[in-house]
């Protein structure tokens, strides 16, 4: 008898476990995305845009690049010179080039389209790891297509 009560506590305590993990956000229990960032060591928006990251739960690695290998790094990964930025990250497969907000990654993560990945070209006043986002400057985020084309992903406003 003592251990049938036993068993009938154990159940209702692992239901109440089970419940209470249940209710917990999905990021919380998922691990980290991991994106691997190519930058000039000298970059201070670079450096702002992996902060940004990190505080929105990716976990970023560096890797300093300079000049003409870095021009060729973006390059050899369907990056067009018409879409390129001052720093450039792998994520699952895809490229990010420039200061793409965390939520157009998750986005692109998400869908998972047929593409080389997203780009923000420039370095706009606002985007993230650009200055204050409340004195933006209007910018979109492009697709990059496996032909070199782009479309736009997601347009920002400014503010």
């Amino acid at each position: 008898m003592t251990q049938q009560a036993f068993s009938r506590r154990g159940f209702i305590v692992a239901g109440a476990a089970l419940g209470a993990v249940a209710g917990l956000p999905v990021a919380a229990t998922r691990a980290p995305l991991e994106i691997h960032v190519m930058k000039d060591p000298n970059c201070g928006c670079c450096s702002a845009w992996i902060e940004i990251l990190e505080a929105d739960g990716f976990k970023v690695t560096t890797e300093t690049s300079f000049g003409t290998a870095l021009s060729r790094y973006k390059t050899e990964n369907g990056i067009p010179a018409r879409m390129a930025s001052c720093h450039t990250a792998k994520i699952a497969g895809y490229m990010i080039e420039g200061h793409v907000p965390a939520a157009d990654i998750r986005a692109l993560l998400e869908t998972r389209p047929d593409a080389v990945g997203l780009s923000v070209p420039g370095m706009p006043y606002g985007s993230p790891g650009m200055g204050p986002e409340d004195r933006r400057e209007a910018y979109d985020v492009y697709l990059i297509g496996r032909d070199g084309g782009a479309t736009v992903f997601s347009s920002y406003p400014a503010a």
